[in-house]
């Protein structure tokens, strides 16, 4: 059951002004409904992940499975991806999918502008795009929409405010992406340094560009034995993916370090041991799950022609009252995880 290709989007229509989500209605809750016009079919959307089998990827999981039963007799929802960060496994992967004929797609890019092609394909087919971690692609004709857990420049800026604090506001560190393609993971990054020569001078990188790890726990864990290696003298170190984050906490306790500045993206279940031990000073997240059930929630909306407007509710934490600009979803899910957060160490994710 797919979108008609000629499908006009969101608009304001005979069809938008009395649906379910009119002005600040909720996006997802279909009570058994499906659009106006379709079969009595059920929508199939598959989520792409960056990677499986790391536990940010896991954690989304969660999030697009309880979509799929909270949605139950309206959407098949199933999240599938790459074995590894390569750009072009995910590319095929969607290859795969646009073949099956799925309804619509959720796709968390690895390279957002090498799968572009791809996700236009998809379209063109009449199946419904959503991404995550892609914003560049909302001006582009690849995606219905993109959805954005938050605005990525204050993200960073948080990130690197949290790390010169502990540096004292002077001293050299290491920063280290997934992968320089990542839109998102450069946006923080970028926005961070970009934040740190304007408010703390002395906070300086070791190298022009970041390491990368390719979301990948083998290879982070050995940037961190390099880096701590070539570094003896380092100050701080940012990390943007789990396994960056994760794997050089792992190494500082197993050296007994306790004097570098640490941020970093994580999860509660990653970080807050490390950060009750003291190995981490500061942790920052959203939650996967939020982002797969509000991207899926919003690819439905487009399947059933409803509105997505600024102040629809997604049905999850974070995502009750997005921003809407253009095809640009924003919510305000920014989590910090600090210590003592999670009394007896109950992490929820």
């Amino acid at each position: 059951m797919k979108r008609p290709t000629k499908f006009l989007g969101l608009a304001v229509t005979a069809i938008a002004a009395t649906a379910l989500l009119a002005g600040c209605g909720t996006v997802g809750d279909t009570g058994g409904a499906t659009a106006a016009g379709s079969d009595d079919g059920v929508f199939r959307i598959a989520t792409v992940s960056k990677v499986e089998g790391i536990s940010w990827f896991e954690a989304m999981r969660t999030g697009v499975d309880q979509f799929g039963e909270d949605n139950s007799g309206v959407v098949e929802a199933w999240q599938t991806g790459p074995d590894s960060g390569d750009p072009a496994k995910q590319v095929q992967i969607v290859e795969d999918l646009i073949a099956q004929g799925v309804d619509a797609l959720v796709v968390v890019p690895n390279d957002p502008q090498s799968i572009a092609p791809v996700l236009k394909k998809a379209r063109d087919a009449g199946i419904v795009v959503i991404t995550h971690e892609a914003p560049a692609l909302a001006a582009t004709e690849s995606v219905d929409y993109d959805l954005e857990a938050f605005d990525n420049a204050e993200f960073g800026e948080k990130m690197f405010e949290q790390l010169a604090n502990q540096m004292g506001g002077k001293g050299t560190f290491v920063g280290e992406v997934g992968s320089l393609t990542s839109e998102t993971h450069m946006a923080w990054y970028n926005a961070g340094i970009a934040y740190l020569e304007k408010n703390y001078p002395d906070v300086t990188p070791v190298s022009a560009q970041p390491y990368e790890d390719d979301n990948d726990d083998s290879k982070a864990r050995d940037n961190a034995l390099e880096i701590l290696k070539a570094y003896p003298d380092l100050g701080g170190f940012i990390g943007t993916s789990v396994s960056a984050g994760a794997n050089f906490a792992a190494v500082l306790k197993e050296k007994n370090l306790t004097n570098i500045a640490t941020s970093m993206l994580s999860l509660p279940s990653v970080a807050g041991p490390y950060l009750e031990e003291g190995v981490v000073r500061s942790a920052q997240a959203w939650n996967p799950a939020g982002a797969g059930y509000a991207a899926n929630a919003v690819a439905l909306a487009v399947l059933q022609n409803k509105a997505v407007e600024s102040g629809s509710d997604l049905n999850f934490e974070g995502y009750n009252d997005v921003t809407v600009d253009g095809k640009l979803i924003t919510g305000a899910a920014i989590l910090m995880i600090e210590k003592g957060q999670y009394p007896g160490n109950k992490y929820p994710f």
